[in-house]
């Protein structure tokens, strides 16, 4: 292991999820479910449809709460009882949806409901927005990230599908302070636009942010992800480094074959 990757992976896990316990009804989505994520590491959670991939990290995002079990961020166990918990404690998701206005640019979706604006003394709502430092701050993150973008001041609309998936994933970075979720991130996207995605998450484990990748893609998850977790009928049936040469056993874990 490289210096630069023991200096990713601190004593504990930026992230760690103990024993996670979800029902819905008689349907038991999660049962006792346990994942940890580092900083500077791409976790690669892994299952067929049904599994309990997207549930899992709705209880992480804050969008459900776990029946039993602990959310531990950087060692201290946290209750997330909203998204907005979830994002106050370093969390950012990108769900397939995107979740984007298509009739705002790409600074007014990165600000959407976290809009900088004063002075401080005036109440929220009487505040004036800062465009300009708002603009700023999308422009130098979409460089830094080298995001290809036609005009910052065009409406998400106008975009392509891999600009409108790489401002969601560039969002993110703006305010994640320690872990990204993504939820199938190159779905529906041509091969070029597929890669300049995949490059942005490697840019922002780059960055020091531990990363959860969902997706069925296991080219992707053999480029990028250290590590790769199974879930399968809502219960964590295996991990392994994903490499060329495990792919298959990787593939008969995911169905039970």
């Amino acid at each position: 292991m490289t210096q630069h990757q023991l200096a990713a992976h601190p004593q504990h896990p930026v992230l760690s999820v103990r024993g996670a316990c979800k029902r819905f009804g008689s349907v038991v989505a999660l049962d006792d479910v346990s994942i940890d994520v580092n900083r500077g590491e791409i976790l690669a959670l892994l299952g067929d449809n049904g599994a309990g991939k997207s549930t899992l990290i709705k209880c992480i995002s804050g969008v459900h709460r776990l029946d039993a079990g602990d959310v531990v961020i950087d060692g201290a166990a946290n209750v997330l009882r909203s998204p907005a918990d979830a994002r106050s404690a370093g969390i950012e998701t990108v769900y397939q949806d995107l979740a984007l206005f298509d009739n705002l640019t790409p600074a007014q979706n990165f600000f959407a409901g976290r809009e900088i604006a004063g002075p401080k003394w005036l109440p929220r709502a009487m505040r004036f927005l800062n465009k300009r430092r708002m603009d700023e701050q999308t422009r130098s993150l979409i460089q830094s990230l080298n995001v290809s973008l036609p005009h910052l001041d065009a409406v998400v609309a106008l975009m392509s599908g891999g600009q409108r998936q790489a401002i969601a994933v560039a969002r993110s970075a703006v305010f994640a302070r320690k872990v990204v979720i993504l939820d199938e991130p190159t779905a529906a996207l041509g091969l070029r636009e597929s890669r300049k995605v995949l490059d942005l998450i490697g840019a922002l484990r780059d960055r020091g942010n531990a990363i959860i990748l969902i997706t069925h893609n296991m080219e992707h998850v053999t480029e990028l992800a250290g590590r790769a977790v199974v879930l399968r009928q809502g219960r964590r049936v295996g991990e392994l480094v994903p490499t060329r040469d495990n792919k298959q056993e990787l593939v008969s874990m995911i169905v039970g074959a």
